[in-house]
């Protein structure tokens, strides 16, 4: 689906809002604030479209009731347009850019663009621990520093840098943290909680990893200081494939990932990664490859909002954003 047949299918917000329902409620309309799963839909010359009342609590509630989109004075087809243009592109969308394409402020375009991300995160409750083959790799992310003259600056783990730590699981989805070390205390709970025990990793030659490996079904790994990068299919190839993407996004669009919110756009990646699924494709020389192949755009919108409901992301005093805790 391009952008035309979009704005054909979804004209304007009580379209969108439509379509928001069909997937926040899927099951049926609840009460985001008591989960009564029975309410009255409000009808009046004051009242705005798409308010219901509870019957339970008697409170009122919509579509964007303790979402990400909750309070939101923008039209939900401003929404549904952000969340197709990041969603569809290959690298992410800067909030200057995406402000102009929808007709909003920078600052808007910002924090719309962040409460997008938030929802693009399953969490780790709901996500299944990968299985099979699974890559680990670490990323440090920053920038180069300036030259100085007779100055050798450090690289990745020698450095200031925020540590990314990386799982991907071969022909399937991929989970990301940001880390304070590479140290075998800070990654073998995330790892627990990324992997299942019964997968067989592949990494590089940190000595973190070896550690780690211990503990699941088999570890093997690469030498990359010898200049070791794959031995048959031992290799963390696709883990770095990730790491390049993340590396792009940052320099070709985003320029700067703070750590504060570096989460956010961890999450923006994964979900572009894992709205994909392996497909069988003959080459010109008549032999069958595996390649992945990015879902419809539908798909991918569904899925998104599938995860909206019960997270928030406000302004905040100082014009900032912060996630309220959940009540």
């Amino acid at each position: 689906m391009n952008i035309d047949q979009l704005k054909k299918r979804y004209p304007d917000d009580d379209a969108c809002r439509r379509f928001f329902e069909s997937i926040l409620w899927k099951e049926g309309r609840v009460c985001p604030h008591c989960y009564c799963e029975k309410s009255y839909h409000l009808k009046g010359a004051s009242v705005r479209t798409g308010v219901y009342e509870c019957s339970w609590c008697k409170q009122h509630f919509t579509i964007t009731t303790k979402t990400p989109m909750h309070s939101t004075k923008l039209g939900l087809s401003k929404w549904l347009m952000a969340s197709y243009l990041i969603i569809n592109s290959s690298k992410g969308i800067s909030s200057v850019y995406l402000g102009k394409l929808i007709g909003i402020s920078q600052k808007s375009a910002w924090k719309l663009g962040h409460a997008i991300r938030s929802m693009m995160d399953p969490g780790s409750e709901l996500a299944p621990a990968l299985t099979g083959k699974v890559e680990l790799d670490e990323k440090y992310i920053g920038g180069k520093p300036r030259y100085q003259e007779g100055v050798v600056h450090k690289r990745g783990r020698g450095t200031r840098k925020q540590c990314v730590l990386v799982a991907v699981e071969r022909n399937g989805p991929v989970r990301s943290a940001p880390v304070p070390s590479d140290s075998i205390a800070t990654l073998s709970p995330i790892v627990d909680r990324f992997v299942d025990k019964r997968a067989h990793l592949r990494t590089d030659e940190l000595k973190a990893y070896k550690r780690i490996g211990e503990e699941y079904a088999s570890h093997m790994w690469v030498n990359h200081q010898r200049k070791e990068y794959a031995r048959g299919d031992i290799h963390n190839n696709t883990a770095e494939s990730f790491n390049a993407i993340l590396e792009r996004a940052r320099q070709g669009v985003f320029h700067y990932l703070s750590k504060k919110h570096l989460s956010r756009y961890l999450h923006e990646i994964g979900f572009r990664w894992n709205q994909r699924e392996p497909v069988l494709k003959t080459n010109k020389k008549g032999e069958l490859k595996l390649v992945m192949k990015r879902l419809r755009v539908m798909a991918m919108l569904r899925s998104l909002l599938a995860h909206a409901s019960g997270r928030q992301l406000r302004r905040s005093i100082n014009g900032g954003i912060y996630c309220p805790e959940p009540t």
